[in-house]
């Protein structure tokens, strides 16, 4: 017999058309839509994150979506914390839910559990970045080398914000992140995950730059401006550093030209779906198919089976 799972889990590289499809698996069934994406939880940040459209999230309701300012931090803990809820909520109204997005962190946290780490500590992240700013990241990953030897390993000497993060930790519990990393301490959400593997690399590649033109005709620039523009926020904040948006606020501070820009977040967006390909793969319970609507349709109606008191609403 199979197992019951809580919802169902839709991932996917960039660009391959993950919010497209679950609009139309939501005109088959009575669903609402949990994003999975570090950068829509930003108010303010629609474009560059291709945010649902107001017309869609009237449509469908959509979850997790514009809960922060981008000022303010977000975390694996709290998206797994805020997606329970929100998968519980919508199994109370005689819903299911579908998440959806890219975000392999906050999914591997839904589907894994999380560990016990400390949450994020002004006062020493302050001081890391001061010493940062004096000595080079690389000296502060020589540091985390002599007190964390497994996490400096993974973590490569000019990747600041791992290093900080890492940092941060040992400081706040005395205890090497990996250490800390190695003990569970909450309940994977049951899910049926279904991954979109584009099977054309190229063909990926050029709707990777096809959307981010389509968000620059949009007004990309314009919303980085504004953002820009309130002068509270800066390039290390992690919702600044978003691809796309990172790229833009240096275009906007001098830092390159508009055609280095451009290539440049492409070529990023490229990064990320590379990234989010290897992620997907280490899923190893994951049902992999092709991005292709008909035959994704098929596979999350089908994995929506085996959510509970689901039958009747797959009629």
């Amino acid at each position: 017999m199979t197992e019951a799972v809580d919802a169902v889990l839709l991932l996917g590289p960039t660009a391959t058309g993950k919010s497209a499809l679950a609009m139309r698996i939501a005109e088959k069934i009575p669903l609402e839509i949990v994003a999975v994406d570090s950068a829509q939880v930003y108010r303010g940040m629609d474009i560059g994150t291709a945010k649902p459209s107001a017309a869609d999230r009237a449509a469908v309701p959509h979850h997790l979506i514009d809960l922060r300012d981008p000022s303010e931090p977000y975390s694996a803990a709290a998206f797994v914390a805020d997606a329970a809820c929100a998968i519980e909520q919508i199994r109370a109204r005689g819903r299911l839910p579908l998440l959806v997005g890219g975000t392999m962190l906050y999914a591997k946290a839904l589907r894994e559990g999380l560990s016990n780490l400390p949450s994020a500590d002004t006062e020493i992240r302050e001081r890391i970045e001061s010493d940062a700013s004096a000595l080079g990241w690389p000296a502060l990953h020589a540091r985390l080398a002599q007190i964390d030897g497994p996490t400096a390993t993974r973590v490569k000497p000019n990747d600041s914000q791992r290093i900080q993060r890492a940092l941060e930790v040992f400081e706040a519990t005395g205890v090497p992140m990996s250490e800390l990393l190695s003990v569970k301490n909450s309940r994977p959400v049951k899910v049926n995950t279904i991954a979109l593997l584009p099977p054309d690399r190229p063909t990926l590649h050029r709707r990777i730059e096809q959307r981010f033109d389509a968000m620059l005709n949009a007004g990309l620039l314009d919303e980085v401006r504004s953002l820009h523009a309130r002068g509270d926020l800066h390039a290390q904040l992690p919702s600044i550093r978003s691809v796309g948006y990172r790229q833009a606020w240096a275009f906007l501070e001098s830092k390159c030209t508009y055609e280095e820009f451009r290539a440049s977040a492409i070529a990023a967006t490229r990064q990320l779906a590379k990234r989010q390909m290897t992620w997907l793969r280490s899923m190893r319970d994951a049902r992999f198919i092709e991005p292709t609507a008909e035959v994704a349709m098929r596979e999350i109606l089908a994995s929506f089976n085996e959510v509970p008191d689901s039958a009747e609403m797959l009629r």
